[in-house]
Formats: structure tokens, sequence, C-alpha cells
């Protein structure tokens, strides 16, 4: 589902006034004041170009999150949603046209580490799970990591573009008379994770309640459907182990 889908979906079902829903879906929080703050600092901050716009962001976004270290690089166009469920630690950089989106009912949200890399048009997205990247933890550009559950990344892994990491069980398919889209999500305790210094390269799928392992190679385009091995080399669609690191 895109983001699209899924806000519109959220939309339909929030109660309430149509500002009522837009509080719902981007903002988190119920207080007119962290609304006009919201607004305002989005409206004459994350579109500007240029090292004005760096500045402004750079002084103005850490005010709408939970916490965020010093030397925090935003690039243009960066969205926030449920800001203050987003916690940022230092020198790390989220490239233009990101968007990282909190939102959920009951989880912790999204916690990025210091000195990370986010590259332009990636997406963290929670549908009520909890994404974390560890310290130095570097996304290409393009990635998108959707959490229904628990995503934890961790540090020194490196992800190449266009990765897709999909931590929760997709839709329920109990009922055949109902169509998918409208059967619920389950949030089952189930964990996605990415161990300390694997890489992954570009065009790569990782399923729900995998882990892979410590310092791991992913080749190009595999989709990961089971746990790989620490130091192993992997590929393919389901991917295999095909050899060890030397």
């Amino acid at each position: 589902m895109t983001v699209t889908k899924q806000a519109n979906k959220a939309l339909s079902k929030a109660e309430g006034s149509a500002i009522d829903k837009y509080r719902s879906l981007i903002i988190g929080n119920d207080s007119l004041g962290f609304l006009i703050k919201y607004e305002l600092i989005m409206l004459f901050s994350s579109w500007v170009p240029g090292a004005l716009g760096l500045f402004l962001r750079k002084t103005l976004y850490p005010m709408l999150l939970g916490s965020c270290g010093r030397g925090v690089v935003f690039g243009a166009n960066v969205s926030l949603r449920h800001p203050q469920k987003i916690h940022i630690g230092a020198n790390t950089v989220i490239d233009d046209n990101c968007l990282l989106d909190a939102k959920g009912e009951n989880n912790e949200g999204i916690r990025i580490g210091a000195d990370c890399f986010v590259g332009r048009n990636t997406i963290l997205s929670c549908k009520n799970g909890n994404i974390t990247l560890e310290d130095g933890v570097n996304f290409g550009f393009n990635c998108e990591v959707f959490s229904g559950c628990q995503v934890v990344v961790e540090e020194s892994a490196i992800i190449g573009a266009y990765c897709y990491l999909v931590g929760g069980e997709g839709y329920e398919m109990k009922r055949t008379g109902l169509p998918l889209a409208h059967q619920p999500l389950p949030h089952d305790g189930t964990e996605l994770r990415l161990k300390k210094g694997c890489w992954l390269g570009t065009h790569i799928v990782v399923l729900n309640q995998v882990t892979v392992g410590e310092g791991s190679v992913i080749a190009a385009g595999a989709v990961i459907t089971r746990d790989t091995a620490d130091f192993s080399v992997n590929g393919g669609v389901p991917a295999k182990q095909l050899s060890m690191r030397p």
C-alpha cells in the first residue's frame, strides 16, 4: 500500500471534523498550540532551498521532535508525522524529500541514532509499530521501512538504494467476503532485525520475522525470507547462502 493510500484510508476512518482527522493522521497531538507551531514551522522552512533552508530547518525542526541531537541536517521537503514520537541523534543527515511517519496509538515511534544518513526520498513509516536505526546506519535513496511491529537496524549497517524492509504480518486473510484492504493489520510483537555491520545491495526486500546476520552481505535484487548467518554472502529469490566471507 502506498503512503498516499495509507493516508487516505486513515483519514476516511478517523472520526470528527476535518481538523480532527488531520491531527490524528499528521500531528498526533490534540493541542491547538502545537498544531499552530507545526503548521508555521513547516510553512516557513520545509520547502526553502539552499543554505537558508538548511539553517531554518536545523533551528526549527527540533522544536517539533521528541528529541534531537546537535548538528542534525534536514534536507528540503522533509515531512514529519507524529513528530513528538521521533527521536534523532547527533550529526545525522535526513536528506531531501524524506518522510518520517511515527503514527500509531500506542507505539513508541521512530528512533534514529547518531551519525546516520537517510537518503533522499526514503520513507520510515510506522503502522502502530516501531522503527529503530542505531548509530552509523546508512540508507541509500528511495528506500522504505514499513513497521507494523518492531524493525531494528543495528549500528553501521548499510542499506542500498531501493530497498524495502517489511516489518509486520500484512493483512489478515480469514474472511474471503471482505476485501483484503478492509481487513485488519495484526500487531503480533514480531521483529525484523538487520544486525551490526551488514550490507544490503540495491533493490532488496526483507520480509517480517527475518534476522539478517552480523556482517552479512546480501546481493542486489534478493528477497530475504529467512534468517541469514553472520558473515555470510546471500543472493537470489528467495535468497540462499552463497558463501561465507573470508
